[in-house]
């Protein structure tokens, strides 16, 4: 429940109104159907929306907009309404506290990275094909780097090829865990390729757009999360054959694949970091309701088994993991991107872990109920667990932040 101690750095006079309007928009329009949409999934084929899902989604969809609560992530674009990464993480924040939340602004993940990258670095012809029906939310799109046979957490190992001819590219191999390749809204990939193999290390690879539909895409199978398929979202495992795009379908040129890649993940990773900080909040109020609301052994849940601790540790723990995400924010609005870098992977490592365990610590609190489809936190710890390794595992951030700290000693020796 947020009070007289809640962080408000940066929140301006130009973002306070519109901050409100989408707290109250989620609580009042969204939450009530949030759990309606996800159980109409079992309603018919899994991956398309079906006529309630539909209803729900484009119906919220559509009074967002009219409001004027849409696509808040464009921060450095005219396209949008002109917030910073400051402003947009409270925004982001919120938009974690139900599942579809984010796609009702026209702000959940991959679109919001695909459309970065399209914006800053798409053509004309780009930008009108794929960035004008995603800002309009009429399509949806996927981000295609993981594959099966090298560790994909380090993109230089990055081994499915697109080769040059006649004027087209052609692409050959297989890609794992594509989020969103299983909605049939789907309609676009970004895929990270190998182009240019005899070049320098970071400049072998290259961002190619591939309709869904192109010949020779295939979808092998759905992948789970703890066995649950995200449906209508899913994570695919796709299969290339000789796949032929045209030459212009390659974003900014040849070999410049790290470039892309960097502008498209450093706001992402923001942006999921806030989403997961909105989670942690929603499990932590959950939490709360709970210990006061039930006894066990003549006390309220809150006075036994540690609670009062587990409910003071997650409220401080929220606390400092938003106040380093609001300054990773502030680092890319002053600095740019890439030299705010270190920060942002720092939160990466951080803020998932920070919203996994006051999940779990939920989860406790509620028993086996806890577990099941009567509260959201099982999807809630999922969603949680799967962002330690989007984007870059916890190792892989990590490992950035000790190099940056050990680098004055290395340098003494």
């Amino acid at each position: 429940m947020q009070d007289a101690h809640q962080i408000n750095l940066g929140v301006t006079d130009r973002l306070e109104p519109i901050l409100n309007s989408v707290k109250a928009f989620i609580q009042d329009k969204v939450q009530p159907v949030d759990e309606e949409f996800l159980a109409e999934v079992d309603n018919g084929d899994r991956w398309t929306l079906n006529e309630r899902q539909a209803e729900i989604l484009e119906g919220l969809k559509a009074e967002a907009r009219e409001q004027g609560l849409w696509n808040f992530w464009l921060t450095d674009s005219d396209r949008g309404p002109g917030l910073t990464t400051v402003e947009y993480a409270y925004i982001a924040e919120e938009t974690g506290r139900a599942h579809i939340a984010a796609e009702c602004f026209n702000c959940s993940a991959p679109d919001t990275g695909n459309m970065e990258v399209l914006e800053r670095y798409g053509s004309a012809a780009q930008k009108s094909a794929w960035l004008e029906p995603l800002l309009s939310g009429e399509i949806r799109s996927a981000y295609a780097m993981s594959e099966p046979g090298v560790a994909s957490s380090d993109a230089t190992n990055i081994a499915m090829s697109a080769e040059l001819q006649d004027g087209h590219w052609v692409l050959n191999g297989e890609k794992t865990y594509i989020s969103g390749a299983g909605d049939k809204r789907c309609k676009v990939l970004i895929c990270m390729v190998k182009t240019n193999p005899e070049n320098a290390r970071h400049q072998q690879h290259s961002q190619i757009l591939v309709p869904m539909d192109t010949p020779g895409v295939e979808v092998l199978r759905p992948m789970g999360v703890f066995s649950m398929d995200d449906a209508p979202h899913g994570h695919m495992h796709l299969k290339f054959t000789d796949v032929r795009v045209p030459e212009d379908h390659i974003i900014l040129g040849p070999g410049r694949g790290f470039e892309v890649a960097q502008g498209r993940l450093g706001p992402g990773r923001i942006h999921h970091c806030m989403r997961a900080i909105g989670m942690a909040e929603e499990a932590l109020e959950r939490m709360c309701q709970r210990a006061v609301s039930r006894t066990a052994f003549g006390k309220p849940l809150a006075k036994l088994g540690g609670n009062y601790d587990k409910i003071a540790n997650a409220r401080m723990a929220i606390d400092m993991a938003r106040l380093l995400t609001l300054r990773t924010a502030h680092a890319i609005d002053t600095e740019g991107v890439q030299q705010a870098q270190l920060w942002i992977s720092k939160i990466k490592a951080h803020v998932p872990n920070v919203a996994l365990d006051v999940i779990d610590d939920s989860i406790q609190m509620h028993g086996a109920a806890g577990l099941s489809e009567d509260f959201p936190l099982a999807r809630m710890y999922m969603n949680a667990r799967t962002l330690r390794l989007a984007d870059g595992p916890d190792e892989v951030h990590r490992m950035v932040v000790a190099r940056h700290e050990l680098r004055p000693y290395v340098k003494r020796q």
